[in-house]
């Protein structure tokens, strides 16, 4: 155990103290007024504070590249706690701490407690908690406290998530949410419980110490990713997302998306780096996994009506960027490939943080919208671009992020794991090879819809006429919502245009999961053009702002002229006429709806003199309404005979304790 006083040599004390300080930050605000924003000010000020202790910490434990570890000591059956830090865990703290503190200024002007004062002190509490928890998660060392920080960070969510509990839309959320991450949990208590039999016990084992080849590691990994990934959100484990991100505040979901899922992720991580022998299976099926959750992640995601819903699809979707690298990381240490594991896992990391801020900023660019126009619906919304053009701007700039267009952040993450994949095809020969060469066109093929789906979104709400009274009486928020936003915009395109800095960052959390990479020779700088990226995308950087400024001088020249423009035979256009959700995304809806099942309901035209009709149209979460709740609602039905057993009489329910322990006397005799 190493231990030390608090400062930059202690990372790790700094990081707790930063989690402590997030973690109380609401309770002032329970005793205060419940009309007045003073105490929501004092808590987010408190998790900024605490956000910048918890960077320093991370950045001192990052590029010092130290492990630093607490034990205590304490008579218990599954041994000691151990909490500690090293550059792996340190580089999934960087997002926690800045999300958190951008979210927490944010709900300031989101939801201020003078105009929600029974559900604003709850919110701002469950939110420091679920903060906090998010950045003690991986400080655990031990398998244990992993759990009891786990469990806390999943209730946390669910009470922030069920801030407004009035809508039953928002009741059914959480309830689903809430189920699965229990599921979760309980497949979790098998991985920990097949990881101590091998281990020996519950403390995390040493990097690349065990052997995956075995039934046992098998095991792990199966239980690990069924665990992680219902957390993560991986396709079709992701029944809880859509739904929960669309019904929390807009904070919280940035919060859930940005953060809380890249928890699943930290999970396959930290479980993946204890195997120093995989068989190439678990590469191939991560890989597969991936490849269907970026697919139909963004699928879904250019069906959807509902502004969050849609970027809560694109969550799945990137979380299926996120696993394909880490497959092509693990083919590559199966093969003995040193490069694809540099490049897929330094790809992967990359996206991690890449997700956690063009994610967040359009979760808040979309909350900024909602607080406005007091709708998630698309097609009520439009022409939001001139009533609200900061908002515009900066929803437009994570929209390119996303999309993984040069010269954002986006981009560099997933060329990264582009140069995986082509690196395998010459690389490997083995069973995977076929697969690696699926798995380039098949992110190509994500990027191109990623592209057609934010191309609809933008367009409909921000440019064109307003669709109703709502959207026409928008106006642009206030500083405490506008400048977070913008501080999460610049690091996208910071990390976008100066990548040459990158390896310096992932390199540390790199060799953490992978011990062997510095003997093989490979270095992340070496194995990216980040140097050409860098120039490029200057290049790119000064090309957009020339057009822009030529583009801006044309506009607003002065006019040698005015004169009607041709109408085609429209003299008098209305908002009606304008592209809407549904009808830009038609044909592609049509293309998929063997996977997602769109519901239409068109227009009913009757008689000589038909009235008004209307067409609408919905594109349902097809796991959960067309494949589980059939499958519980059956279950239901069969099993409806056990309800008999409740009946509330006492001496029976002592007749069934008794007869139970009889069975268990004489089964054990």
């Amino acid at each position: 155990m190493e231990a030390s006083t608090a400062g930059p040599d202690n990372p790790v004390s700094l990081v707790i103290a930063g989690a402590l300080l997030i973690g109380a930050s609401g309770i002032p605000g329970l005793f205060v007024p419940k009309k007045l924003d003073g105490g929501q000010k004092c808590a987010s000020l408190a998790v900024v504070l605490g956000s910048i202790l918890g960077i320093i910490g991370a950045l001192a434990a990052l590029f010092t590249e130290r492990t630093v570890s607490y034990t205590l000591e304490i008579s218990l059956p599954f041994g000691p706690l151990e909490a500690g830090i090293d550059p792996l865990s340190a580089f999934f703290l960087l997002p926690v701490f800045i999300v958190s503190a951008c979210c927490a200024v944010y709900g300031i002007g989101y939801w201020p407690a003078s105009h929600h004062p029974r559900t604003a002190p709850r919110l701002t509490f469950f939110f420091g908690v679920l903060a906090a928890s998010l950045a003690l998660v991986p400080l655990a060392r031990n398998g244990v406290l992993f759990l009891i920080f786990w469990e806390i960070m999943a209730l946390s969510a669910y009470f922030a998530l069920a801030t407004d509990d009035l809508e039953q839309e928002v009741r059914d959320a959480s309830l689903i949410y809430l189920v699965a991450t229990h599921a979760s949990t309980l497949t979790l208590f098998a991985c920990f419980s097949l990881l101590k039999a091998t281990a020996g016990s519950f403390s995390f084992p040493a990097a690349t110490a065990l052997d995956g080849t075995t039934p046992l590691g098998a095991a792990i990994f199966v239980t690990a990713l069924l665990g992680f990934g219902l957390k993560a959100g991986v396709m079709p484990l992701h029944v809880w997302l859509p739904g929960a991100h669309a019904s929390a505040p807009s904070h919280v979901s940035a919060l859930m998306s940005g953060v809380l899922i890249k928890m699943g992720i930290y999970g396959i991580v930290r479980i993946l780096s204890f195997f120093g022998v995989v068989p190439p299976w678990w590469g191939m099926v991560l890989l597969m996994a991936g490849i269907v959750s970026g697919i139909l992640g963004v699928a879904f995601a250019v069906g959807q009506h509902d502004l969050k819903r849609l970027l809560a699809y694109h969550s799945i979707e990137n979380i299926g960027i996120i696993i394909m690298g880490l497959g092509v990381a693990l083919i590559g240490r199966g093969a003995g490939l040193p490069l694809l594991v540099v490049l897929g896992f330094g790809g992967a990391l990359l996206h991690v943080l890449n997700h956690s801020l063009f994610k967040s900023l359009l979760f808040l660019g979309a909350g900024a919208v909602i607080h406005e126009a007091g709708t998630r619906e698309i097609d009520s919304l439009g022409g939001l671009g001139r009533r609200m053009p900061w908002t515009a701007a900066l929803f437009l700039t994570g929209a390119v992020a996303i999309c993984g267009l040069p010269p954002l952040n986006g981009f560099v993450s997933e060329l990264l794991v582009y140069l995986g994949f082509f690196s395998g095809l010459v690389q490997e020969k083995g069973a995977a090879a076929p697969l690696l060469g699926l798995a380039a066109p098949a992110l190509a093929m994500v990027g191109g819809m990623a592209v057609l789906c934010f191309v609809k979104v933008f367009g409909t709400v921000f440019l064109g006429l307003p669709r109703s009274t709502d959207a026409a009486g928008c106006h642009e928020p206030g500083w405490a919502m506008r400048g977070p936003m913008m501080l999460l915009a610049i690091l996208c395109a910071a990390i976008g245009l100066l990548p040459v800095a990158l390896p310096r960052f992932l390199e540390p959390a790199l060799f953490a999961w992978s011990p062997q990479l510095p003997f093989a020779g490979v270095r992340l700088a070496d194995a990216a053009p980040f140097g050409w990226i860098t120039l490029m995308g200057l290049i790119l950087l000064l090309a957009i702002l020339g057009i822009g400024a030529w583009l801006w001088k044309r506009v607003t020249a002065e006019p040698q002229g005015t004169a009607g423009t041709w109408d085609c035979g429209f003299a008098r256009p209305t908002v009606r006429m304008q592209y809407t959700a549904s009808s830009f995304a038609e044909m592609f809806v049509s293309l998929f709806a063997a996977v997602l099942r769109p519901r239409v309901h068109p227009p009913k035209v009757q008689g000589l003199f038909p009235g008004k009709s209307a067409f609408s149209s919905h594109v349902p979460e097809a796991v959960l309404e067309l494949v589980i709740t059939p499958l519980l609602s059956a279950m239901d039905r069969r099993f409806s005979l056990a309800r008999k057993l409740q009946h509330g009489r006492l001496h029976l329910y002592i007749l069934y304790i008794f007869v139970t322990l009889a069975l268990l006397l004489a089964w054990a005799y």
